[in-house]
Order: C-alpha cells, then sequence, then structure tokens
C-alpha cells in the first residue's frame, strides 16, 4: 500500500526514544507520507522544523487547537502567518471547537476559530479542523468562511449521522481514525462510513493517541503509531464493503489532491 497518516502528533515526547524507527516501521508497513499536527504556536513550530528533516515525506499543519485558544493573543496570527511561508506547511490548524473539555472558554475557542479560518482564506491554505460538542457553533462560523477557504476537513470525526450529512453538504472532507475499531464507542461509524463519498474520505491515527482497541496484540506501551494506519484502513474497507487496496488509492490520492503534495521522490 501507498498510504497517506493525514493526522500525527510526532513531535509528543512519547516518540522521543525512537521517533526514527517509529517512522521506518510506518514505511514498512505501506504509509509513506506523514502530516503533522500542529496544535500550538511552539507546537508547530517544532512540527514545521520535524517536516523539514524530510521533505516531501513529512508536511505540518500550523494552528491553535481549541485547548490552547486562552494562548491566543495578537501576536500568535503574525506567528502563524510566518509559519505558513515554510514549504512543509500545508494547512491550517489543527483549529475548532472543543466544548466537551472546554479547557479554554467557548468564547476564546469561537474567537481563535475565526482568526485562524481568516488565516487560511488569506494564505488560499486548506483547514484541518476540530469539533467535539460543539457542532452548531462550529458549523455556524465555518459557513461565514467557508467560501474564502480552498478545503477542509473533519479531523478525527466521530459524530453521527446527522454531522456527517451536514459536513458533506459544506463540501467537507472526513478524516476517519482507530475509533471506528473501536466497538463500543465507534460502532456507529462503521453504519455510517458507507455514506461519504470515495473522494472524501481520509484516513489517520491521531498517534500517539487513539490506538485502535482491536489491536492484537497490542503494544505493551499502549502508544498508537502511524504503522497501524493500514489495520485502520482495513476496518474502513470492511464497514464500506470494498477492497482495502483500492480504498487505500482513493484514501492517498485525496490526501495529495487536500494538501496539495505529490507523491515523495
Amino acid at each position: 500500500m501507498d498510504l497517506i497518516d493525514i493526522g500525527l502528533n510526532l513531535t509528543h515526547d512519547s516518540f522521543d526514544p525512537d521517533r526514527d524507527a517509529v517512522v521506518e516501521r510506518a514505511i514498512a508497513a505501506g504509509v509513506s507520507q506523514f502530516v503533522l499536527t500542529g496544535s500550538s504556536v511552539a507546537g508547530s513550530d517544532e512540527a514545521i522544523r520535524l517536516a523539514a528533516t524530510r521533505p516531501g515525506r513529512f508536511f505540518a499543519t500550523a494552528g491553535v487547537h481549541p485547548h490552547h485558544a486562552k494562548e491566543f493573543d495578537q501576536e500568535t496570527v503574525p506567528a502563524l502567518s510566518a509559519l505558513t511561508a515554510s514549504p512543509h506547511c500545508v494547512a491550517i490548524g489543527e483549529c475548532g471547537l472543543d466544548f466537551f473539555r472546554n479547557f479554554s472558554t467557548p468564547a476564546q475557542q469561537e474567537h481563535a476559530y475565526r482568526e485562524q479560518l481568516l488565516l487560511a482564506a488569506r494564505t488560499k491554505l486548506p483547514v484541518f479542523l476540530h469539533q467535539r460538542d460543539a457542532h452548531g457553533h462550529f458549523v455556524g462560523i465555518l459557513k461565514e468562511h467557508l467560501n474564502e477557504i480552498p478545503r477542509a476537513v473533519a479531523h478525527c470525526f466521530t459524530g453521527g449521522p446527522d454531522e456527517l450529512a451536514t459536513y458533506l453538504e459544506l463540501g467537507l472532507y472526513i478524516g476517519i481514525t482507530g475509533w471506528i475499531c473501536d466497538e463500543r464507542r465507534g460502532h456507529h461509524l462503521q453504519e455510517i462510513v458507507g455514506e461519504i463519498p470515495r473522494d472524501r474520505i481520509m484516513v489517520e491515527t491521531d498517534a500517539p493517541y487513539l490506538l485502535p482497541r482491536d489491536l492484537d496484540p497490542k503494544p505493551k506501551s499502549r502508544r498508537n503509531e502511524p504503522a497501524y494506519l493500514p489495520h485502520i484502513l482495513v476496518t474502513v474497507a470492511r464497514a464500506m464493503s470494498c477492497d482495502p487496496e483500492e480504498l487505500g488509492a482513493a484514501t492517498t490520492a485525496n490526501a495529495r489532491r487536500f494538501f496539495a503534495v505529490q507523491p515523495p521522490g
């Protein structure tokens, strides 16, 4: 397979002891390219610096996760804008709303979200979106800016059929993680994932988080890795009643189109 993990936190300190080995395991498993998630200004800078070590194989996003929205100040947009000048930066985000945790207030989150959508419109970069327990507000704000943004993906989609229908109607791409492998929380995803058009679905691990629950054997560390992306893909293909190779090729084509990247040289 030739897969792209569109969302992983490769700068996470759990990868510090063996980051290169993690990447090599993923490449051996068929994951050829990786989009590293930026969740704060400092984290985005770190992701872009890491992406520069393997150009054409690593890419990165630049953004402020809603958990960090309380850190968003007058210096944030200029800092993110400077990061987007890097050829390794391929999207704005992770940005959006998370009213489940509310580590930042809803007002702080909405301000940071709007500012990053405006930045995406100015830079003509796609947006890498996060939403949890905030669907109505999230969609309302997105609609104000969507016409100016080239592309948007609902990263780590875990919602129900109504949320999915809304996102698809708005033209969003959908990112599916190992959440679909969880027989307790992800069963509903297996029932609705077939509604996603083949030209709008992408796959991701969100590593080191969201280790697929049905992975056997599980790593003792309980750490998710990009090498498990093919396992997620097979689960998605089974739920969609399609061939994993064909679905894998579709998700890769979608990711390259979405992030405007070429296959590795």
